[in-house]
């Protein structure tokens, strides 16, 4: 029984996790979540054909725990935990996956595979998936809102600790536990949920491992919630909770706001799908670019300079250090560079995971214009609303041409059409399955909602 008073911030989340019903949820919001969990399994699927995914399954291989659970793209079975975190490790992996942009929360990648494993393992109906989806997104979304950005730039990654809150909810929902229950349970994530950023200094794969420990982590904690283990009754507000911890004394959050229209507004629609597998931060400047080329003037052999307007918060993360941005030395470091990124845009007319390849990031061409690139303080900025960001382009006879874009592409106001996303999901799954195989994957997640269990999507979702 917890002994978390009723009135506590982490009992009213507890409690809409517990009782929400698929009536009270908005037939539009299911629609989305179809599409935001084919997004998610396409990008796993390619994901699935990288040495990282390799490397990972077969660390886990080898911990040689037995297991029934379904992994993207791979034949083998898994123990449930290991399932979840490789999933995660695949959806994530390429960092192609959804972003919710106040939250800066890469939702998907630890829903997803939390919702997959529990709902394989317990037989739940499809729609029970997707209502568990979706509270896990609310309260990654609401609790990530808060922060305004400022987990990041203390070094910590959202992604790994806020996801491991709304998986705990999901997870304690598709095990039937109690609202008490799905208190302790967020009480008891607090002392398991991690993930810092400093895999940016030299681009280690350590990012692709927090949004499946985020479920493995809110999947423990919710089966020792319901069970009875009791959790810290205020981790999010408490003198050790989560905020107090996590942000300095001078940054301050509201967190009444995140019970604010607790059920009656659906973060999924906020959630945006990416165009670009490349960091949120630089997806305005890859539009730039894109229309940059479009123009006859900015090529590369006719510019002169780059300045690249973003906010102070974001280039940390895309800006620093400099010589491995200018020079990525790995898939991930061009991922996260706002140089790179610029450079291969304008000329390739494109930022596809081919830019990430090893040979595009030696080309001298790219190179040579990624050192023309500088970044200063954008003063209008719109982030964290979007990821906006802002060029100047200087050519070689004293022109200058100036691009802005304040919404990103795929961002709610500026959304990816269904169509687009449904492409991308395509391009992305046939790098590991026959195109028929996709079109049945594509099916099962599309009548999901319709669903007695996972066994259409997961019976497709692996090589034959």
């Amino acid at each position: 029984m917890s002994h978390t008073p009723s009135s506590s911030l982490s009992y009213a989340l507890a409690a809409f996790a517990a009782g929400l019903t698929p009536a009270d949820v908005p037939a539009e919001a299911f629609a989305r979540a179809k599409l935001h969990l084919l997004d998610a399994l396409g990008i796993g699927l390619a994901a699935s054909t990288f040495d990282f995914a390799r490397v990972t399954a077969r660390a886990l291989a080898d911990l040689d725990e037995p297991g029934n659970s379904v992994v993207i793209g791979l034949t083998q079975r898994y123990a449930l935990r290991d399932a979840m975190l490789l999933n995660g490790v695949l959806i994530h992996g390429l960092d192609f996956d959804d972003t919710h942009a106040a939250s800066v929360v890469h939702c998907s990648a630890s829903a997803v595979p939390l919702v997959l494993g529990v709902g394989q393992r317990h037989g739940a109906s499809g729609m029970a998936v997707l209502t568990a989806y979706l509270v896990a997104l609310e309260i990654d979304a609401r609790l990530g809102g808060v922060a305004h950005g400022t987990l990041q730039k203390r070094g910590w990654h959202p992604t790994g600790i806020i996801g491991a809150f709304g998986c705990a909810a999901a997870a304690g929902r598709l095990l039937g536990a109690s609202a008490s229950g799905i208190t302790d349970a967020l009480g008891i994530t607090l002392s398991m949920a991690s993930g810092n950023l400093e895999f940016l200094h030299d681009g280690a794969w350590t990012k692709r491992l927090h949004p499946g420990w985020a479920a493995v982590s809110g999947f423990t904690a919710a089966a020792l919630g319901k069970a009875g283990f009791e959790g810290p009754s205020q981790p999010f507000d408490g003198r050790f909770g989560l905020f107090n911890l996590l942000m300095e004394a001078s940054e301050t959050c509201d967190l009444s706001a995140v019970q604010t229209h607790l059920g009656s507004s659906w973060a999924v629609f906020d959630n945006a799908f990416k165009p670009y597998p490349a960091c949120h931060f630089l997806h305005a400047f890859i539009d730039c670019a894109l229309l940059a080329r479009a123009r006859l003037d900015c090529t590369p052999d006719n510019i002169v300079r780059i300045q690249a307007l973003i906010h102070p918060d974001e280039a940390p993360i895309v800006c620093e250090p400099v010589l491995s941005k200018r020079r990525p030395r790995n898939f991930y470091d061009a991922q996260f560079s706002l140089y790179y990124a610029l450079a291969a845009t304008l000329c390739n007319g494109r930022f596809t995971l081919a830019e990430l390849d090893a040979d595009a990031r030696q080309d001298a061409t790219i190179l040579a214009l990624a050192d023309k690139v500088d970044w200063e303080v954008d003063a209008h900025s719109r982030y964290p609303h979007s990821y906006s960001g802002a060029v100047i382009i200087h050519l070689r006879d004293g022109r200058q041409v100036e691009l802005r874009q304040d919404l990103n592409r795929g961002h709610p106001e500026n959304p990816m059409s269904h169509a687009e996303v449904l492409m991308k999901f395509q391009d992305n799954a046939r790098r590991a399955l026959p195109a028929e195989r996709v079109a049945a994957l594509a099916e099962a997640v599309m009548d999901l909602d319709s669903a007695p269990d996972l066994s259409a999507l997961t019976s497709t979702l692996v090589p034959v």
